[in-house]
Protein backbone atom coordinates (compact mmCIF):
# COMPACT_ATOMS: atom_id res chain seq x y z
CA UNK A 1 0.00 0.00 0.00
CA UNK A 2 1.47 3.31 -1.17
CA UNK A 3 1.63 6.34 1.21
CA UNK A 4 -0.92 7.80 -0.81
CA UNK A 5 -3.42 5.55 -0.40
CA UNK A 6 -2.57 5.52 3.15
CA UNK A 7 -3.13 9.75 3.88
CA UNK A 8 -6.74 9.13 2.24
CA UNK A 9 -7.95 7.22 4.97
CA UNK A 10 -5.48 7.79 7.61
CA UNK A 11 -7.16 6.63 10.97
CA UNK A 12 -7.36 2.81 9.47
CA UNK A 13 -5.63 -0.26 7.84
CA UNK A 14 -6.83 -2.33 5.01
CA UNK A 15 -8.90 -4.89 6.37
CA UNK A 16 -8.92 -3.43 10.08
CA UNK A 17 -11.66 -1.18 9.71
CA UNK A 18 -11.42 -0.83 13.76
CA UNK A 19 -7.89 -0.80 14.21
CA UNK A 20 -6.50 2.99 14.65
CA UNK A 21 -3.15 4.42 13.48
CA UNK A 22 -1.05 5.96 16.37
CA UNK A 23 -2.35 9.40 17.53
CA UNK A 24 -5.93 9.68 16.17
CA UNK A 25 -7.82 8.71 19.25
CA UNK A 26 -6.49 11.60 20.81
CA UNK A 27 -6.25 14.18 17.80
CA UNK A 28 -7.52 16.64 20.00
CA UNK A 29 -4.80 17.06 22.70
CA UNK A 30 -2.10 17.12 20.49
CA UNK A 31 -3.52 19.53 18.57
CA UNK A 32 -4.46 21.69 21.60
CA UNK A 33 -1.01 21.71 22.57
CA UNK A 34 0.40 22.65 18.75
CA UNK A 35 -2.49 25.32 18.89
CA UNK A 36 -0.95 26.58 22.01
CA UNK A 37 2.56 26.46 21.23
CA UNK A 38 1.66 28.84 18.20
CA UNK A 39 -0.54 30.77 20.18
CA UNK A 40 2.54 31.33 22.57
CA UNK A 41 4.59 32.76 19.36
CA UNK A 42 1.74 34.76 18.97
CA UNK A 43 1.72 36.32 22.32
CA UNK A 44 4.17 38.87 21.98
CA UNK A 45 2.55 40.91 18.83
CA UNK A 46 -0.77 41.01 20.71
CA UNK A 47 0.98 42.68 24.02
CA UNK A 48 2.84 44.76 22.11
CA UNK A 49 -0.27 45.99 20.31
CA UNK A 50 -1.40 47.03 24.12
CA UNK A 51 1.79 48.64 25.08
CA UNK A 52 1.90 50.39 21.93
CA UNK A 53 -1.73 52.08 22.61
CA UNK A 54 -1.14 53.09 26.54
CA UNK A 55 1.02 56.20 25.24
CA UNK A 56 -0.05 59.21 25.34
CA UNK A 57 -1.59 61.00 22.23
CA UNK A 58 1.27 63.47 21.32
CA UNK A 59 3.69 60.26 21.53
CA UNK A 60 3.14 59.26 17.70
CA UNK A 61 3.60 62.85 16.02
CA UNK A 62 6.81 63.55 17.84
CA UNK A 63 8.38 59.68 16.60
CA UNK A 64 6.99 60.44 13.32
CA UNK A 65 8.50 63.83 13.31
CA UNK A 66 11.63 63.09 15.17
CA UNK A 67 12.93 59.30 15.04
CA UNK A 68 11.07 57.57 12.22
CA UNK A 69 12.16 59.44 9.58
CA UNK A 70 16.17 58.98 10.51
CA UNK A 71 15.46 55.10 11.90
CA UNK A 72 13.38 54.66 8.57
CA UNK A 73 16.39 55.68 6.12
CA UNK A 74 19.22 54.26 7.40
CA UNK A 75 17.55 51.19 7.73
CA UNK A 76 15.98 50.93 4.47
CA UNK A 77 19.38 52.12 3.01
CA UNK A 78 20.90 49.42 4.60
CA UNK A 79 18.48 46.92 3.89
CA UNK A 80 19.79 47.93 0.08
CA UNK A 81 22.95 48.17 0.44
CA UNK A 82 23.05 44.38 2.58
CA UNK A 83 20.88 42.95 0.01
CA UNK A 84 23.09 44.22 -3.44
CA UNK A 85 26.47 43.51 -1.52
CA UNK A 86 25.58 40.01 -0.39
CA UNK A 87 24.27 38.75 -3.40
CA UNK A 88 27.15 40.44 -5.45
CA UNK A 89 29.40 38.83 -3.08
CA UNK A 90 27.65 35.46 -2.78
CA UNK A 91 26.16 33.80 -5.86
CA UNK A 92 29.80 34.55 -7.92
CA UNK A 93 31.37 31.88 -5.36
CA UNK A 94 28.56 29.63 -5.55
CA UNK A 95 29.14 29.68 -9.23
CA UNK A 96 32.03 28.82 -9.11
CA UNK A 97 32.31 26.28 -6.33
CA UNK A 98 29.79 24.80 -7.62
CA UNK A 99 30.38 24.24 -11.31
CA UNK A 100 33.91 24.91 -11.59
CA UNK A 101 37.21 23.16 -10.82
CA UNK A 102 39.80 25.16 -9.49
CA UNK A 103 43.01 25.23 -6.90
CA UNK A 104 41.40 24.76 -3.62
CA UNK A 105 37.83 24.48 -4.55
CA UNK A 106 37.28 21.54 -2.10
CA UNK A 107 38.35 23.74 0.90
CA UNK A 108 36.60 27.14 -0.39
CA UNK A 109 33.33 24.98 -1.01
CA UNK A 110 32.76 24.71 3.16
CA UNK A 111 35.00 27.87 4.23
CA UNK A 112 33.15 29.96 2.53
CA UNK A 113 30.63 29.17 5.32
CA UNK A 114 33.47 29.98 8.04
CA UNK A 115 31.50 33.87 8.47
CA UNK A 116 28.19 32.10 9.90
CA UNK A 117 30.65 31.39 13.15
CA UNK A 118 31.46 35.06 13.78
CA UNK A 119 28.01 36.96 15.40
CA UNK A 120 27.72 40.44 13.59
CA UNK A 121 28.69 42.70 16.44
CA UNK A 122 31.90 40.79 17.07
CA UNK A 123 33.00 41.81 13.37
CA UNK A 124 31.98 45.32 14.01
CA UNK A 125 33.83 45.28 17.26
CA UNK A 126 36.65 43.62 15.22
CA UNK A 127 37.02 45.96 12.02
CA UNK A 128 36.86 48.96 14.81
CA UNK A 129 39.35 48.32 16.27
CA UNK A 130 41.37 47.28 12.80
CA UNK A 131 40.52 50.22 10.60
CA UNK A 132 41.16 52.38 13.39
CA UNK A 133 43.39 55.49 12.37
CA UNK A 134 46.20 54.08 14.90
CA UNK A 135 44.79 50.49 14.25
CA UNK A 136 47.22 48.02 11.74
CA UNK A 137 45.49 48.74 8.72
CA UNK A 138 46.19 52.40 8.58
CA UNK A 139 48.99 52.26 10.04
CA UNK A 140 50.39 50.20 7.57
CA UNK A 141 49.45 52.25 4.63
CA UNK A 142 51.15 55.19 5.98
CA UNK A 143 53.99 53.48 7.21
CA UNK A 144 54.34 52.45 3.41
CA UNK A 145 53.13 55.88 1.75
CA UNK A 146 56.06 57.73 4.14
CA UNK A 147 52.85 59.60 6.40
CA UNK A 148 54.14 60.31 10.09
CA UNK A 149 50.73 61.49 11.46
CA UNK A 150 47.88 60.07 11.58
CA UNK A 151 46.05 63.25 10.76
CA UNK A 152 47.97 62.96 7.18
CA UNK A 153 45.99 59.72 6.16
CA UNK A 154 41.91 60.39 5.47
CA UNK A 155 40.05 57.29 4.81
CA UNK A 156 36.55 56.56 4.83
CA UNK A 157 35.17 55.67 8.49
CA UNK A 158 33.92 52.65 9.66
CA UNK A 159 31.23 54.39 11.47
CA UNK A 160 29.14 55.05 8.82
CA UNK A 161 26.59 53.46 6.40
CA UNK A 162 28.69 51.96 4.52
CA UNK A 163 30.95 50.12 6.93
CA UNK A 164 27.84 48.93 8.51
CA UNK A 165 26.76 47.72 5.16
CA UNK A 166 30.42 46.25 4.77
CA UNK A 167 31.16 44.61 8.12
CA UNK A 168 26.73 42.60 7.66
CA UNK A 169 27.60 41.93 4.09
CA UNK A 170 30.98 39.85 5.08
CA UNK A 171 28.68 38.48 8.13
CA UNK A 172 25.53 37.47 6.50
CA UNK A 173 26.63 36.42 2.42
CA UNK A 174 26.78 32.94 3.69
CA UNK A 175 22.81 32.82 3.72
CA UNK A 176 22.62 33.45 0.00
CA UNK A 177 25.77 31.53 -0.57
CA UNK A 178 24.49 28.61 0.90
CA UNK A 179 21.39 28.29 -1.38
CA UNK A 180 22.39 29.57 -4.16
CA UNK A 181 25.04 26.79 -3.99
CA UNK A 182 22.42 24.02 -3.68
CA UNK A 183 20.68 25.22 -6.11
CA UNK A 184 23.66 25.11 -8.38
CA UNK A 185 24.40 21.90 -7.81
CA UNK A 186 21.30 20.34 -8.63
CA UNK A 187 20.58 21.68 -11.61
CA UNK A 188 20.59 19.52 -14.86
CA UNK A 189 23.51 20.06 -17.45
CA UNK A 190 20.95 19.34 -20.13
CA UNK A 191 19.48 22.65 -19.95
CA UNK A 192 22.86 24.44 -19.80
CA UNK A 193 23.83 22.21 -23.03
CA UNK A 194 20.52 23.71 -24.72
CA UNK A 195 21.31 27.10 -24.50
CA UNK A 196 25.00 26.21 -25.66
CA UNK A 197 23.82 24.55 -28.99
CA UNK A 198 21.62 27.58 -29.54
CA UNK A 199 24.39 29.37 -29.82
CA UNK A 200 24.39 31.16 -26.32
CA UNK A 201 27.83 31.98 -24.59
CA UNK A 202 28.86 30.61 -21.53
CA UNK A 203 28.25 34.27 -20.12
CA UNK A 204 24.98 34.32 -21.59
CA UNK A 205 23.76 30.74 -20.71
CA UNK A 206 24.80 31.82 -16.86
CA UNK A 207 22.67 34.85 -17.07
CA UNK A 208 19.69 33.94 -19.63
CA UNK A 209 19.03 29.81 -17.67
CA UNK A 210 21.59 29.25 -14.80
CA UNK A 211 20.38 32.21 -13.03
CA UNK A 212 16.97 32.33 -13.09
CA UNK A 213 16.48 28.64 -12.44
CA UNK A 214 18.45 29.39 -9.26
CA UNK A 215 16.61 32.53 -8.13
CA UNK A 216 13.69 31.33 -5.92
CA UNK A 217 16.55 29.77 -3.76
CA UNK A 218 19.26 33.53 -4.10
CA UNK A 219 15.87 35.31 -3.12
CA UNK A 220 15.18 33.12 -0.08
CA UNK A 221 18.79 32.96 1.20
CA UNK A 222 18.37 37.76 0.46
CA UNK A 223 15.23 37.05 2.55
CA UNK A 224 17.33 35.84 5.78
CA UNK A 225 19.96 37.86 5.07
CA UNK A 226 17.49 41.25 5.16
CA UNK A 227 15.53 39.61 8.81
CA UNK A 228 19.12 39.16 9.98
CA UNK A 229 20.07 43.31 9.12
CA UNK A 230 17.17 44.26 9.99
CA UNK A 231 17.25 43.03 13.62
CA UNK A 232 20.63 43.48 14.11
CA UNK A 233 21.88 46.26 17.03
CA UNK A 234 25.22 45.26 18.30
CA UNK A 235 27.04 46.09 14.95
CA UNK A 236 24.09 48.89 13.86
CA UNK A 237 25.21 51.27 17.48
CA UNK A 238 29.28 50.55 17.41
CA UNK A 239 29.11 51.81 13.92
CA UNK A 240 26.80 54.85 14.65
CA UNK A 241 23.48 53.63 12.74
CA UNK A 242 20.50 55.00 14.12
CA UNK A 243 18.49 51.76 12.48
CA UNK A 244 14.73 51.18 13.82
CA UNK A 245 16.29 48.37 16.26
CA UNK A 246 18.78 50.86 17.33
CA UNK A 247 16.01 53.57 18.31
CA UNK A 248 13.63 50.64 19.85
CA UNK A 249 16.72 50.06 22.27
CA UNK A 250 17.59 53.74 23.53
CA UNK A 251 13.86 54.84 23.57
CA UNK A 252 13.20 51.76 26.28
CA UNK A 253 16.58 51.89 28.18
CA UNK A 254 17.93 55.38 27.91
CA UNK A 255 14.59 56.99 27.75
CA UNK A 256 12.45 55.10 29.55
CA UNK A 257 9.89 55.20 26.58
CA UNK A 258 8.24 51.91 26.90
CA UNK A 259 5.27 52.51 24.97
CA UNK A 260 7.19 54.66 22.36
CA UNK A 261 9.65 51.80 21.93
CA UNK A 262 6.77 49.54 21.35
CA UNK A 263 5.45 52.04 18.41
CA UNK A 264 8.60 52.04 16.86
CA UNK A 265 8.35 47.88 17.18
CA UNK A 266 5.49 48.16 15.54
CA UNK A 267 6.80 50.00 12.29
CA UNK A 268 10.01 47.48 12.35
CA UNK A 269 6.97 44.21 12.36
CA UNK A 270 5.38 45.94 9.25
CA UNK A 271 8.93 46.17 7.60
CA UNK A 272 9.77 42.65 8.53
CA UNK A 273 5.86 41.95 6.91
CA UNK A 274 6.99 43.82 3.77
CA UNK A 275 10.21 41.83 3.43
CA UNK A 276 8.14 38.53 3.51
CA UNK A 277 5.97 39.59 1.23
CA UNK A 278 8.17 40.85 -1.04
CA UNK A 279 9.83 37.48 -1.03
CA UNK A 280 6.94 35.69 -1.81
CA UNK A 281 6.08 38.08 -4.48
CA UNK A 282 9.41 37.81 -6.19
CA UNK A 283 9.06 34.00 -6.15
CA UNK A 284 5.69 34.10 -7.39
CA UNK A 285 5.13 31.12 -9.92
CA UNK A 286 8.89 30.69 -9.90
CA UNK A 287 8.42 26.11 -9.51
CA UNK A 288 11.48 24.71 -11.13
CA UNK A 289 10.86 20.95 -11.37
CA UNK A 290 13.45 18.20 -12.48
CA UNK A 291 11.82 15.69 -14.12
CA UNK A 292 13.01 12.12 -15.17
CA UNK A 293 16.50 11.53 -14.77
CA UNK A 294 18.96 14.66 -14.80
CA UNK A 295 22.72 14.34 -15.25
CA UNK A 296 24.69 16.95 -13.18
CA UNK A 297 27.16 19.71 -14.96
CA UNK A 298 30.31 18.48 -15.13
CA UNK A 299 33.37 20.90 -13.67
CA UNK A 300 34.59 23.26 -16.07
CA UNK A 301 38.12 22.89 -15.87
CA UNK A 302 40.27 26.59 -14.59
CA UNK A 303 43.63 26.48 -15.31
CA UNK A 304 46.20 28.85 -15.21
CA UNK A 305 44.93 32.69 -14.38
CA UNK A 306 41.56 32.21 -14.45
CA UNK A 307 42.40 29.41 -11.70
CA UNK A 308 43.96 31.57 -9.60
CA UNK A 309 41.14 34.43 -9.63
CA UNK A 310 38.32 32.38 -8.96
CA UNK A 311 40.73 31.29 -6.19
CA UNK A 312 41.55 34.66 -4.98
CA UNK A 313 37.54 35.39 -5.39
CA UNK A 314 36.48 33.00 -3.23
CA UNK A 315 39.03 33.64 -0.51
CA UNK A 316 38.45 37.31 -0.38
CA UNK A 317 35.16 36.78 1.64
CA UNK A 318 36.13 34.06 3.83
CA UNK A 319 39.50 36.66 4.76
CA UNK A 320 37.25 39.83 5.22
CA UNK A 321 34.61 38.01 7.34
CA UNK A 322 36.06 35.12 9.25
CA UNK A 323 40.02 35.61 8.84
CA UNK A 324 40.37 39.01 9.95
CA UNK A 325 38.36 39.34 12.51
CA UNK A 326 39.57 35.71 14.01
CA UNK A 327 43.02 36.73 13.84
CA UNK A 328 42.57 40.16 15.77
CA UNK A 329 40.51 38.71 18.62
CA UNK A 330 43.02 35.62 19.33
CA UNK A 331 45.78 38.71 19.07
CA UNK A 332 43.91 40.81 21.49
CA UNK A 333 42.63 37.58 23.77
CA UNK A 334 46.76 36.39 23.75
CA UNK A 335 47.99 40.26 24.90
CA UNK A 336 44.77 40.66 27.23
CA UNK A 337 45.95 37.61 28.99
CA UNK A 338 49.50 38.38 29.03
CA UNK A 339 49.17 41.73 30.42
CA UNK A 340 46.12 40.68 33.42
CA UNK A 341 46.09 37.25 33.43
CA UNK A 342 43.22 34.73 33.16
CA UNK A 343 39.91 36.73 34.10
CA UNK A 344 37.48 34.63 36.86
CA UNK A 345 34.89 36.64 35.50
CA UNK A 346 35.05 35.05 32.18
CA UNK A 347 34.16 31.49 33.49
CA UNK A 348 31.07 32.98 35.16
CA UNK A 349 29.87 34.63 32.01
CA UNK A 350 30.47 31.53 30.41
CA UNK A 351 28.46 29.68 32.47
CA UNK A 352 25.65 31.83 32.12
CA UNK A 353 25.81 32.06 28.29
CA UNK A 354 25.93 28.24 28.72
CA UNK A 355 22.92 27.65 31.40
CA UNK A 356 20.72 30.29 29.71
CA UNK A 357 21.20 28.93 25.93
CA UNK A 358 21.26 24.98 27.47
CA UNK A 359 17.72 26.11 29.18
CA UNK A 360 16.17 27.71 26.01
CA UNK A 361 17.50 24.57 24.05
CA UNK A 362 15.35 22.20 26.34
CA UNK A 363 12.26 24.30 25.72
CA UNK A 364 12.61 25.11 22.17
CA UNK A 365 12.88 21.21 22.19
CA UNK A 366 10.24 20.24 23.78
CA UNK A 367 7.60 22.97 22.16
CA UNK A 368 9.36 22.08 18.66
CA UNK A 369 8.32 18.14 19.71
CA UNK A 370 5.06 18.94 19.96
CA UNK A 371 4.68 20.94 16.81
CA UNK A 372 6.32 18.11 14.91
CA UNK A 373 4.53 15.23 15.95
CA UNK A 374 1.05 17.15 15.92
CA UNK A 375 1.77 17.17 12.09
CA UNK A 376 3.24 13.83 12.18
CA UNK A 377 0.25 12.38 13.99
CA UNK A 378 -2.74 13.60 13.15
CA UNK A 379 -2.18 14.58 9.34
CA UNK A 380 -4.85 17.21 10.16
CA UNK A 381 -4.22 20.67 7.77
CA UNK A 382 -4.62 22.85 10.96
CA UNK A 383 -1.20 20.99 12.96
CA UNK A 384 0.45 22.89 9.59
CA UNK A 385 -0.66 26.09 10.24
CA UNK A 386 0.27 26.05 13.61
CA UNK A 387 3.54 24.92 12.34
CA UNK A 388 3.96 27.76 10.48
CA UNK A 389 3.01 29.96 12.74
CA UNK A 390 5.12 28.71 15.50
CA UNK A 391 8.35 29.30 13.25
CA UNK A 392 7.07 33.21 12.91
CA UNK A 393 8.90 33.60 15.95
CA UNK A 394 12.37 33.91 13.66
CA UNK A 395 11.14 36.58 11.82
CA UNK A 396 10.74 38.83 14.98
CA UNK A 397 13.90 40.56 15.80
CA UNK A 398 14.95 40.49 19.32
CA UNK A 399 14.14 44.12 20.30
CA UNK A 400 10.76 43.38 19.63
CA UNK A 401 9.85 39.98 20.95
CA UNK A 402 12.01 41.48 24.13
CA UNK A 403 9.35 44.22 24.24
CA UNK A 404 6.06 41.93 23.26
CA UNK A 405 7.00 39.51 25.77
CA UNK A 406 7.12 42.10 28.94
CA UNK A 407 3.48 42.79 29.45
CA UNK A 408 2.22 39.12 29.41
CA UNK A 409 5.25 38.38 31.82
CA UNK A 410 4.60 41.41 34.36
CA UNK A 411 0.89 39.86 34.45
CA UNK A 412 1.77 36.49 35.36
CA UNK A 413 3.73 37.36 38.17
CA UNK A 414 1.48 39.58 39.74
CA UNK A 415 -1.01 36.94 39.74
CA UNK A 416 0.79 34.73 41.41
CA UNK A 417 2.48 37.19 43.62
CA UNK A 418 -0.92 38.32 44.33
CA UNK A 419 -1.95 34.88 44.86
CA UNK A 420 0.91 33.59 46.86
CA UNK A 421 0.26 36.30 49.32
CA UNK A 422 -3.35 35.90 49.63
CA UNK A 423 -3.03 32.41 50.59
CA UNK A 424 0.06 31.87 52.21
CA UNK A 425 1.29 35.35 53.32
CA UNK A 426 4.20 34.90 50.83
CA UNK A 427 5.40 37.44 48.47
CA UNK A 428 6.92 35.53 45.16
CA UNK A 429 7.97 39.00 43.25
CA UNK A 430 9.12 39.14 39.95
CA UNK A 431 9.10 35.38 39.28
CA UNK A 432 9.51 35.03 35.73
CA UNK A 433 10.50 38.83 34.41
CA UNK A 434 12.70 39.42 37.03
CA UNK A 435 14.61 36.08 36.20
CA UNK A 436 16.94 34.46 33.41
CA UNK A 437 13.15 32.26 33.07
CA UNK A 438 12.03 35.46 31.09
CA UNK A 439 15.09 35.30 28.71
CA UNK A 440 14.84 30.86 28.46
CA UNK A 441 11.09 32.20 26.88
CA UNK A 442 12.70 34.60 24.26
CA UNK A 443 15.15 32.45 23.30
CA UNK A 444 12.52 29.01 22.81
CA UNK A 445 10.31 31.41 20.54
CA UNK A 446 13.02 33.47 18.69
CA UNK A 447 14.39 29.80 18.04
CA UNK A 448 11.59 27.25 17.81
CA UNK A 449 11.58 27.14 13.71
CA UNK A 450 14.50 25.42 14.05
CA UNK A 451 13.60 22.60 15.79
CA UNK A 452 10.19 22.13 14.09
CA UNK A 453 11.98 22.39 10.15
CA UNK A 454 14.64 19.55 11.46
CA UNK A 455 12.21 17.48 13.19
CA UNK A 456 9.89 17.89 10.28
CA UNK A 457 12.91 17.03 7.66
CA UNK A 458 13.92 13.84 9.92
CA UNK A 459 10.21 12.92 9.59
CA UNK A 460 9.72 13.15 6.04
CA UNK A 461 12.19 10.48 5.51
CA UNK A 462 9.85 8.11 8.13
CA UNK A 463 7.58 6.27 5.90
CA UNK A 464 3.68 6.00 7.94
CA UNK A 465 4.20 2.62 7.07
CA UNK A 466 6.18 2.19 10.49
CA UNK A 467 3.46 3.88 12.22
CA UNK A 468 0.94 1.39 10.67
CA UNK A 469 3.91 -1.83 11.64
CA UNK A 470 3.91 -0.59 14.98
CA UNK A 471 0.02 0.00 15.51
CA UNK A 472 -0.40 -3.74 14.22
CA UNK A 473 1.69 -5.28 16.78
CA UNK A 474 -0.10 -3.87 19.75
CA UNK A 475 1.86 0.02 20.30
CA UNK A 476 0.77 2.71 21.76
CA UNK A 477 0.65 6.17 20.47
CA UNK A 478 3.73 6.68 22.96
CA UNK A 479 5.36 3.66 22.74
CA UNK A 480 5.41 4.13 18.81
CA UNK A 481 7.16 7.41 19.57
CA UNK A 482 9.22 6.56 22.47
CA UNK A 483 10.30 3.25 20.79
CA UNK A 484 10.48 3.63 17.07
CA UNK A 485 10.15 7.94 16.46
CA UNK A 486 12.78 9.47 18.99
CA UNK A 487 15.55 6.74 18.02
CA UNK A 488 15.13 7.05 14.51
CA UNK A 489 14.64 11.21 14.98
CA UNK A 490 17.75 11.02 17.15
CA UNK A 491 20.17 13.06 14.85
CA UNK A 492 17.50 15.67 13.66
CA UNK A 493 17.14 16.52 17.18
CA UNK A 494 20.75 16.58 17.79
CA UNK A 495 21.53 19.08 14.88
CA UNK A 496 18.34 21.09 15.81
CA UNK A 497 19.66 20.93 19.68
CA UNK A 498 23.33 22.34 18.45
CA UNK A 499 21.82 24.92 16.62
CA UNK A 500 19.96 26.31 18.90
CA UNK A 501 22.53 26.18 21.82
CA UNK A 502 25.04 28.21 19.41
CA UNK A 503 22.34 31.26 18.27
CA UNK A 504 21.34 31.23 22.17
CA UNK A 505 25.16 32.04 23.28
CA UNK A 506 25.26 34.28 20.19
CA UNK A 507 21.93 35.94 20.89
CA UNK A 508 22.73 39.95 21.98
CA UNK A 509 18.91 41.92 21.63
CA UNK A 510 16.82 40.08 23.53
CA UNK A 511 19.56 39.24 25.95
CA UNK A 512 20.43 43.05 26.72
CA UNK A 513 16.70 43.39 27.21
CA UNK A 514 15.64 40.77 29.36
CA UNK A 515 18.55 39.46 31.49
CA UNK A 516 18.06 39.89 35.13
CA UNK A 517 19.81 42.16 36.91
CA UNK A 518 23.73 41.59 37.78
CA UNK A 519 23.82 38.95 35.07
CA UNK A 520 26.44 38.88 32.25
CA UNK A 521 26.87 36.94 29.33
CA UNK A 522 29.25 36.63 27.11
CA UNK A 523 27.56 38.81 24.51
CA UNK A 524 26.45 41.48 27.07
CA UNK A 525 30.17 41.77 28.27
CA UNK A 526 31.43 42.03 24.40
CA UNK A 527 28.85 44.76 23.94
CA UNK A 528 29.78 46.96 27.75
CA UNK A 529 33.52 46.72 26.21
CA UNK A 530 32.77 48.02 23.41
CA UNK A 531 30.67 50.83 24.10
CA UNK A 532 33.32 51.75 26.74
CA UNK A 533 35.77 51.76 23.28
CA UNK A 534 37.60 49.42 25.80
CA UNK A 535 37.91 46.54 22.79
CA UNK A 536 40.69 44.63 23.76
CA UNK A 537 39.04 43.66 27.16
CA UNK A 538 35.99 41.96 25.52
CA UNK A 539 38.25 40.13 22.84
CA UNK A 540 38.68 37.06 25.09
CA UNK A 541 34.71 36.51 25.22
CA UNK A 542 34.47 36.71 21.65
CA UNK A 543 37.06 34.77 20.63
CA UNK A 544 34.76 32.08 22.88
CA UNK A 545 31.72 32.51 21.18
CA UNK A 546 33.65 32.46 17.70
CA UNK A 547 34.85 28.87 18.82
CA UNK A 548 31.35 27.71 19.62
CA UNK A 549 29.58 28.98 16.90
CA UNK A 550 32.60 26.93 14.77
CA UNK A 551 30.27 23.55 15.52
CA UNK A 552 26.87 24.14 13.62
CA UNK A 553 29.21 25.66 11.10
CA UNK A 554 31.19 22.31 10.63
CA UNK A 555 28.44 20.26 11.19
CA UNK A 556 26.69 22.35 8.28
CA UNK A 557 29.09 21.86 5.99
CA UNK A 558 29.70 18.30 6.47
CA UNK A 559 25.92 17.90 5.84
CA UNK A 560 25.09 20.05 2.96
CA UNK A 561 27.51 18.00 0.99
CA UNK A 562 26.14 14.56 1.87
CA UNK A 563 24.21 13.06 -1.05
CA UNK A 564 25.12 15.75 -3.40
CA UNK A 565 25.27 13.86 -6.94
CA UNK A 566 28.30 13.39 -9.04
CA UNK A 567 29.27 13.23 -12.65
CA UNK A 568 27.18 9.32 -12.62
CA UNK A 569 23.93 10.63 -10.58
CA UNK A 570 20.73 10.06 -11.36
CA UNK A 571 18.79 11.86 -9.23
CA UNK A 572 19.22 15.26 -7.68
CA UNK A 573 19.35 15.91 -4.30
CA UNK A 574 17.61 19.25 -3.01
CA UNK A 575 18.88 21.42 -0.22
CA UNK A 576 17.04 19.46 3.04
CA UNK A 577 15.26 21.91 5.74
CA UNK A 578 17.75 20.69 8.27
CA UNK A 579 20.23 21.89 6.24
CA UNK A 580 18.92 25.79 6.55
CA UNK A 581 22.14 27.97 7.75
CA UNK A 582 19.67 29.86 10.31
Amino acid sequence: MSDATFEQNPGTLPGHKSLKLPGTAKVSRLLLGAGAVAGFVLLPVVALVEIALQGSGDLWPHLVESVLPVALGQTLALLVGVGIATVLMAVPCAWLVATCDFPGRKLLDWALLLPLAVPSYIVAYSYLDVLHPLGPVQSAIRWALGISSPRGLHLPDVRSVGGCIFVLSCVLYPYVYFSARASFIVQSAAALEVARTLGASRMRTILRVALPLARPAIVAGVTLVLLEALGDIGASEFLGMRTLTVSIYTTWVNRANLPGAAQIALVMLVLVLAVILTERWARRGARYVATGSTRPQAPLRLAGGAGIAATAFCCLPILLGFVVPVLHLASAAAQRIEFSGFSGGILIETRNSALLALSGTLVALALGSVVAMAQRLTRARLAVWFARIAGLGYAVPGTVLAIGLLTPLAGFDNAVNRAMTSLFGVSTGLLISGSGAALVIAYAIRFLTIPIGGLEAGYSKLSLHLDMAARSLGCSRRATVRRIHLPLLRPALATAALMVFVDGMKELPATLLLRPLGVETLATHIYAEAARSTYEDGALAALLIVLVGLAPVILLARVSRAGVPTSTSRSPVSPSPASDPR
